[in-house]
């Protein structure tokens, strides 16, 4: 590359002070030949040519030198991005090119590889947090099963009800595991691209999780409040049900005995919109974003069956659906969850 830019500027260079020169001398052969006899114009006009001769091929030399110089500076940047892309591996994405100078194309290109690998390494590295966390939240279930049925096996003389016993410590474990895959499913799936666009109103998905999470409220001495206004969308219906689902599911699961759960859905201004307010224990506002993260959790209920991918998922369906999920600390305890939408026509 560098040769080639050098090539082309030594040949631009020399074509221009061969036309200058070519000019020059044209204009000299006429005013010699106006002014001097024809032996001495052609002897004055030949010791032009080989100075002009002379100097084209100095001028040749120089161009190709500066032409040198000029691209190895111009593709200084470009060296310095191959360089980096080269050390850039799994292990090494804290690679910058940092690349410094006027802000043109080159600058650019830079700072946008940089970004690149911003992003890249956040990717990464969350990927690696969430294999580990999915890797220690099966491991519970799993230790418990193992356990379990090594006690028992262990006694020759187990009792039908230490039996019984083990057998419902291995259904429920059994059961969290398939919440966590089923959950992580669900987290793959909103994370690819939609395929199917279907009509969906979100006022009959919230009415249908409100009642569908009926028995979980009264077992957890919850009160749930339900407003809705019509609130349509498109998209896969399956994960927008899931969504509203996840949004009551966490609102009464986190919260606090006697406490309540306000469902509303409503549309304004182009969007429509799923909130979710529930009372409980107090949220610290540094800590709410971090309710979005898979596996993250500011407390545990005494089932134990929460998998902490309830927000992750609520937040990659509304993404995927061009939408957005906010959280913020309730005022005396408790959350607000509001996910938006944008409204895509009636549902028929």
């Amino acid at each position: 590359m560098r040769a080639r830019l050098t090539a082309v500027y030594a040949l631009v260079f020399v074509l221009a002070m061969a036309a200058v020169l070519l000019v020059s001398y044209l204009l000299m052969r006429g005013h010699l030949q106006r002014t001097l006899p024809d032996a001495d114009a052609d002897s004055v006009l030949h010791q032009l040519a080989r100075q002009y001769g002379l100097a084209l091929l100095g001028a040749l030399l120089l161009a190709v030198a500066l032409g040198w110089l000029a691209a190895g500076r111009l593709l200084a940047p470009i060296r310095a991005i191959t360089r980096t892309a080269r050390r850039v591996s799994d292990e090494r994405l804290e690679e910058r090119i940092a690349l410094q100078g006027p802000r043109d194309e080159l600058r650019e290109l830079a700072d946008t590889f940089d970004a690149m690998l911003d992003r890249l390494q956040g990717a990464l590295d969350g990927q690696r947090r969430f294999v580990a966390n999915a890797s220690h939240e099966l491991r519970g279930p799993l230790t418990v099963i193992r356990t379990e049925a090594e006690v028992t096996l262990a006694d020759p003389d187990a009792s039908p009800a230490e039996l019984r016993e083990m057998g419902e410590a291995v259904l429920e474990a059994t059961e969290r595991t398939e919440n966590l895959l089923d959950g992580l499913l669900v987290l793959a799936r909103s994370q690819r691209a939609l395929l199917r666009q279907d009509p969906v109103d979100l006022a009959v998905a919230a009415r249908r999780a409100v009642s569908e999470a009926a028995d979980a409220a009264s077992a957890a001495h919850v009160r749930v409040r339900l407003a809705t206004c019509p609130a349509p969308v498109r998209g896969d219906e399956a994960l927008l049900v899931r969504l509203v689902g996840n949004l009551v599911d966490n609102g009464i699961r986190y919260n606090a005995s006697g406490g309540d759960v306000d469902v509303r859905t409503e549309a304004r201004d182009g969007h429509v919109c799923v909130r979710v307010e529930n009372t409980g224990a107090v949220v610290p506002a540094d800590k709410v974003e971090l309710l979005t993260q898979p596996f993250e959790r500011l407390g545990r209920r005494a089932d134990g069956r929460g998998a902490g991918l309830g927000l992750s998922i609520v937040r990659a369906v509304a993404e995927a659906h061009g939408g957005a999920l906010r959280l913020r600390a309730r005022d005396g305890g408790g959350l607000v969850a509001e996910v938006e939408l944008p409204a895509r026509g009636p549902v028929a």
